[in-house]
């Protein structure tokens, strides 16, 4: 009987793996898709609606701690707060032209410091704004809102 494995056959064996051509392709078809996904994602706009609720979140707050210093102190709001729309001093910062808030941050007893915005472009300021009305009405505004928002509060 003959042995069918022992001689060599002239069958070429191929030699498997993609081509240049084939890697290439695939290349450029992730990238298109990559790049689609990063433009729906849309990365700079989210960004700008993640500080702009931080924001809102932080004007909020101050509300909030101006009106629970009210209601401590018979209805009286903090004094330092004017009927002309100024910017509110940072924690720790020189207050100078700026609404004083630290009778709602002393001793920790409405807020632990001011909140400040996001962007962080103010030196001494929080970058929020505040002002009262002539009926004791108080509006925080966040100027610095990104994407046309408009963000305030009033109470």
């Amino acid at each position: 009987m003959k042995n069918l494995f022992s001689k060599r056959s002239n069958v070429n064996i191929s030699k498997r793996g993609f081509t240049l051509l084939e890697i290439l392709l695939v290349v450029a078809a992730i990238a298109i898709l990559a790049g689609i996904v990063i433009l729906a994602i849309n990365p700079t706009k989210q960004l700008g609606d993640t500080r702009n609720a931080q924001r809102r979140l932080d004007v909020k707050t101050i509300l909030e701690a101006v009106y629970q210093y009210s209601l401590d102190n018979n209805g009286a709001i903090p004094a330092s707060i004017t009927t002309t729309q100024t910017e509110i001093c940072k924690t720790g910062g020189t207050c100078t032209g700026l609404i004083d808030l630290t009778v709602l941050t002393t001793n920790e007893k409405y807020l632990t410091s001011i909140p400040f915005d996001p962007s962080g472009a103010s030196t001494n300021g929080a970058g929020y704004e505040i002002l009262k009305t002539a009926n004791n009405r108080v509006t925080v505004v966040a100027p610095d809102a990104e994407q046309g928002a408009s963000i305030s509060v009033t109470r």
